[in-house]
């Protein structure tokens, strides 16, 4: 599996303290960072763009959102066709992203998630396979909303 991940200055330590999950406990996910490296303000539709597109195109399975509150972040990896990005503050929403919309996208905040639940956010994410069934049915129904 391939992971891009990104945020904005807002959540560049929050983006380093998931790397390390990642690295630790999925091993074998080869995971690329697109930035943003430091403090220096930049926009997050930009960083949303650069996670988001290799993973719509199919060259990535999933990607990794994160900027001050993962809201606007969120909403423009949702712009994207063929992304499906769950903002997670928990574990349980985390879990219900994946098993019920097959979100390809998790997006969070760095200034409003702390270490520990991101990192049980993180697990719970990569974890939890989609159960499609009648799930799959709302899955297509959100995408076709794209095409009008």
């Amino acid at each position: 599996m391939k992971l891009i991940i990104g945020s904005d200055h807002g959540a560049v330590d929050l983006k380093e303290e998931v790397k390390r999950v990642l690295k630790e406990e999925f091993a074998e996910v080869e995971v690329e960072d697109v930035g943003t490296f430091g403090t220096e303000s930049v926009d997050y539709p930009d960083i949303a763009e650069k996670v988001c597109t290799p993973v719509a195109n199919g060259e990535a399975d999933r990607g990794i959102v994160l900027c001050g509150t993962g809201i606007g972040i969120s909403i423009a990896a949702n712009k994207i066709k063929g992304i499906r990005a769950a903002l997670c503050h928990e574990t349980y929403t985390a879990k219900m992203s994946r098993e019920h919309n097959n979100a390809n996208v998790l997006a969070m905040g760095g200034r409003t998630t702390g270490f520990e639940i991101a990192d049980e956010i993180v697990r719970t994410w990569m974890k939890t396979e989609f159960a499609g069934g009648r799930h799959e049915r709302r899955v297509n129904k959100i995408m076709a909303l794209e095409a009008k």
